[in-house]
């Protein structure tokens, strides 16, 4: 059976597969990357002001414990780069580099290069969050 183009069977592996290399994920990474992230979530709660990009930081880790199947679209406009540079100066320059980190790390291996390449996903996104969706 055929669906706009997509067997069905072809999006019923797909999830299977999504769904196993997001458990794999959070047992070998994700649990600390997505707690890396609701602790800068946390700090930046503690003010009035930066509850905002809080709240972005707990949308951030939902995706960071469970990168798989997902993707980051970029948009914005000058209020987001404005927000993306003080971002960048805070939080955002230790999340990416501990994600560059461990993408290095899985990339030693062959079994570990998709979740490398997740964790590289996640060191952009850590750069510029503000005017990313994530679908």
């Amino acid at each position: 059976m055929e669906e706009n183009g997509k067997s069905l069977e072809s999006e019923e592996g797909d999830g299977i597969m999504g769904c196993l290399g997001n458990v794999i994920w959070f047992v070998c990474g994700g649990l600390i990357s997505g707690l890396s992230w609701c602790l800068a979530g946390c700090l930046w709660c503690i003010t009035i002001i930066g509850i905002p990009v809080g709240m972005q930081c707990f949308k951030l880790a939902s995706l960071s414990f469970f990168p798989f199947g997902k993707e980051v679209i970029y948009g914005g406009g000058a209020g987001s780069f404005l927000l993306n540079i003080i971002w960048l100066l805070v939080s955002g320059l230790p999340l990416a580099l501990e994600h560059l980190f461990f993408g290095l790390l899985l990339c030693v291996t062959v079994i570990g290069i998709p979740f490398g390449l997740q964790q590289f996903k996640l060191a952009k996104l850590a750069l510029m969050p503000f005017g990313a969706e994530v679908v």
